[in-house]
């Protein structure tokens, strides 16, 4: 029986830096029955030359296409589904009966993700990873939003004309930065611990009242609003999306604590759904001249207003990032962790160098399509899909 081919084709949204394995996993797959083919200088953006893959026994190919024909099982940071401006091309270099791991934006496009279903490829969706112990090592959503709440506060930093940190200088004392995180999920965690970090005097909000323990033993303030969500979090630990009257009142009570903070980093998003609206255009006129606004939900529409996503832009005097995909302005660790985690992945996914059944929990919920059908019970809801009929054992 021949070795089950794993195929890394280079990433090729436009300033997607990341790749989706590195070489200090290759030896793992290797021992465990896989072949890797890697296209040519697929992490040379990240770090990682053609010459530490090939080091570790990777096959270089000359292009991507040659990487489709080859592999068994494509793994890819953004595939098509979460890559709308080049992913389509990838299409026609699928075929039937092979696998395909990434991101995919299960909850985005129904014409794409049936357009992916229409070739025959058995597609795994990382977005749609249970958030449970077995799947944690797995779990390349947070990996990816831990380097999202980092590099939030790192922008805000280098924007914000304060220092971070309180300093007694031979010119006096200088007071700490303001930060005030809205959302507590892992990337505002990871937000709070770097600006505290930094020194910054941080506070955070989240509806979920689980949040607020998390939030002390972080050195934060835990704003309370007098206003309760209703189901605030879904089983899978998300926020859930709450009625406008929710989010007016929500804004009418945060507006005094956005007026007082230097930096406000917002992280609130619903899957599938726009993100909800925190911060209005009348709140930023009431913040100092100078503070900073960085909307990690930009991509969702923002939490923020005057979001562009994608852009920097100035109003009021506040500067409001928008950027988007900001784990991939930390390409080196953003694929090391990324591809660990796909790694623990394929180790669960294939067994005796075939796909596992859909039996276990982690596979079923990641499966998205399967024998040119969506299959994703999850997702199938979501559109409000008839009940599929397709077999739904990858093998």
């Amino acid at each position: 029986m021949r070795n089950l081919i794993i195929g890394v084709p280079k990433e090729s949204y436009p300033g997607e830096r990341r790749v989706a394995l590195v070489p200090l996993v290759i030896p793992t797959l290797t021992k465990a029955g896989f072949e890797i083919v890697l296209e040519h200088a697929a992490g040379a953006e990240a770090g990682y030359p053609d010459a530490l893959y090939a080091e570790k026994g990777t096959r270089i190919l000359p292009d991507r296409a040659a990487v489709f024909a080859q592999a068994d099982l494509i793994v890819q940071v953004l595939c098509y589904g979460s890559n709308d401006l080049t992913g389509k091309a990838d299409v026609p270099l699928m075929r039937s009966g092979q696998g395909l791991v990434g991101f995919l934006r299960p909850l985005g496009s129904l014409a794409v993700i049936e357009e992916i279903a229409q070739t025959g490829v058995t597609s795994f969706s990382v977005e749609l990873m249970p958030r449970t112990t077995r799947a944690q090592s797995m779990d390349a959503l947070s990996s990816m939003a831990t380097l999202c709440g980092y590099k939030a506060v790192l922008l805000a930093a280098v924007t914000l004309p304060k220092i971070f940190p309180m300093l007694t200088t031979a010119a006096g004392t200088i007071t700490p930065a303001k930060v005030f995180v809205i959302g507590a999920g892992v990337a505002g965690l990871q937000a709070i611990a770097t600006a505290r970090r930094l020194g910054a005097v941080v506070s955070a909000y989240d509806m979920r009242p689980v949040a607020k323990e998390q939030v002390k033993s972080l050195g934060g303030r835990f704003i309370e609003l007098p206003i309760e969500a209703k189901h605030a979090e879904d089983t899978r630990g998300y926020g859930t999306a709450q009625d406008e009257g929710f989010y007016a009142r929500q804004r009418e009570l945060l507006a005094h604590a956005v007026a007082e903070n230097d930096i406000v980093i917002t992280t609130a998003v619903v899957p599938g759904k726009k993100a909800p609206l925190l911060i209005t255009s009348d709140m930023i006129a009431k913040m100092a001249p100078g503070s900073v606004i960085v909307d990690l939900a930009a991509e969702r529409g923002g939490n923020c207003e005057l979001t562009q996503a994608g852009e920097t832009v100035i109003h009021h005097d506040v500067t409001i990032i928008g950027h988007i995909n900001l784990a991939s302005q930390v390409p080196y660790h953003a694929s090391q962790m990324y591809a660990r985690n796909l790694t623990a992945f394929l180790l669960h996914l294939v067994k005796d160098g075939k796909l596992r059944s859909n039996d276990d929990e982690i596979i079923r919920e990641t499966l998205l399509t399967h024998r040119g059908e969506i299959v994703n019970a999850r997702v199938r809801q979501f559109f409000a899909l008839p009940e599929s009929v397709a077999e739904q054992e990858p093998r």
